[in-house]
C-alpha cells in the first residue's frame, strides 16, 4: 500500500483503521477498568501531573479517547468530575458508549478532529490523551486547537507517544520474537494464527497493513516541545517512560500474536503480564529518573495555559 500523501487520506485510513479494530480493541491491548487499569492510568498522569491529580479536574476532553482507557478510569477514580471523550472512529466512539453503560458511567461523547474540536473557547480545566498524537496529520492545528479549548491556568496531558529513538530499539525484541517465535509454539503446543473471516472480530492482513499507515509520527522531546511553545503553552516538560518493560513487553506479544490465541497457556500470559509490570516499577523508580527521555520507549507531554 502507498504511503499517505495528504492530511485528508491520514485521517480516512485512521477513521478506517480504528472502526475495524474497535470491536477487539480492548482484548488485544489487555485495557482494563477495574483496581489495575485505574492503577496504570493514575500512574501516567501522576508523573504529569503531580499534586493537581490527586486535587482532580472538574470539566476533561479526551482527544483519541478510543474505547474509554484513560476517561473512564479517571471517572471510575473520581479523578474527573464531567468527562467528554472524541475520537475520529465512529466505531470507537460506539465501543466508549458501551463501556461506559456498562459501568454505569455519564461521559459525553462526540466524533472529532483533533484538528477541528467542536467545543467553545475556555470549556475545559484538561485536555488530555494516550497515544494520539502520533496519528495527527496537523500537530500546529491540533496544539492551538487544545489551547484554544482549555480555560486560563488548565493543562494538557499527554502519554504513551512514541520517541523516535525507543521506536528504533523496540525493533530489536520484536525482530528476535520472530526468529524464536517456531520454537516457541513447539514448546508449548500452540499453532500458528488462523486466518480471520471477512466480518469475523480480528486482524486480517488488510488490517495489518492499515496499522501500518496510522502510525506517521514518532518524536524526540524537542517535536512534543515545539507546537506546544508556538501555540502558547508554557510549563512545558517532556520526560520518558519505560525501557526495559517495553522490550519485555514486545518480545511477548510478538510471540502471542505468531499463535492461536486459544492454545498460548494462561500460565504464559501471566508471566508476562507480572512480568511486565514488575519491570514498569524498575523503570519508574531506577531508569525514569536519570536517563534521557529521549532512548524511552514512551514520551509524556504536559504544559499549562496562561
Amino acid at each position: 500500500m502507498a504511503a499517505l500523501r495528504t492530511a485528508d487520506e491520514i485521517r480516512h485510513v485512521n477513521t478506517r483503521y480504528h472502526d475495524i479494530a474497535a470491536a477487539g480493541y480492548d482484548s488485544k491491548w489487555g485495557i482494563d477498568f477495574g483496581p489495575v487499569g485505574q492503577a496504570q492510568v493514575l500512574g501516567k498522569l501522576g508523573k504529569l501531573l503531580g499534586r493537581e491529580l490527586r486535587g482532580g479536574f472538574e470539566r476533561s476532553v479526551e482527544i483519541g479517547a478510543g474505547t474509554g482507557y484513560f476517561s473512564l478510569n479517571l471517572l471510575r477514580a473520581g479523578v474527573v468530575r464531567e468527562a467528554t471523550c472524541t475520537d475520529i472512529s465512529p466505531g470507537m466512539i460506539h465501543t466508549l458508549a458501551t463501556n461506559a453503560a456498562r459501568l454505569g458511567l455519564r461521559v459525553r461523547t462526540a466524533r472529532a478532529d483533533a484538528e477541528s474540536l467542536p467545543f467553545p473557547d475556555r470549556s475545559f480545566d484538561l485536555v488530555l490523551g494516550h497515544a494520539v498524537l502520533h496519528h495527527l496529520p496537523d500537530l500546529e492545528r491540533a496544539f492551538a486547537e487544545f489551547h484554544r479549548v482549555l480555560r486560563p491556568g488548565g493543562r494538557i496531558a499527554f502519554a504513551g507517544e512514541p520517541s523516535r529513538i525507543g521506536d528504533r530499539v523496540a525493533a530489536l525484541p520484536k525482530r528476535g520474537a520472530s526468529a524464536l517465535a517456531p520454537a516457541w509454539r513447539a514448546l508449548i503446543g500452540a499453532r500458528p494464527p488462523r486466518p480471520v473471516a471477512a466480518g469475523e472480530v480480528g486482524h486480517t492482513d488488510a488490517d495489518h497493513a492499515l496499522e501500518r499507515l496510522v502510525d506517521i509520527h514518532a518524536f524526540t522531546p524537542g517535536d512534543l516541545v515545539a507546537p506546544a511553545e508556538r501555540a502558547g503553552f508554557v510549563d512545558i516538560s517532556v520526560r520518558g517512560e519505560e525501557l526495559v518493560a517495553n522490550w519485555f513487553g514486545w518480545f511477548n506479544r510478538a510471540l502471542e500474536a505468531s499463535a492461536d490465541p486459544d492454545d498460548v497457556p494462561m500460565l504464559w500470559r501471566q508471566y508476562a503480564f507480572h512480568g511486565y509490570l514488575l519491570l514498569q516499577q524498575l523503570d519508574r523508580r531506577v531508569l525514569e529518573p536519570v536517563l534521557p527521555p529521549a532512548i524511552f520507549y514512551n514520551l509524556l507531554l504536559r504544559a499549562r495555559r496562561r
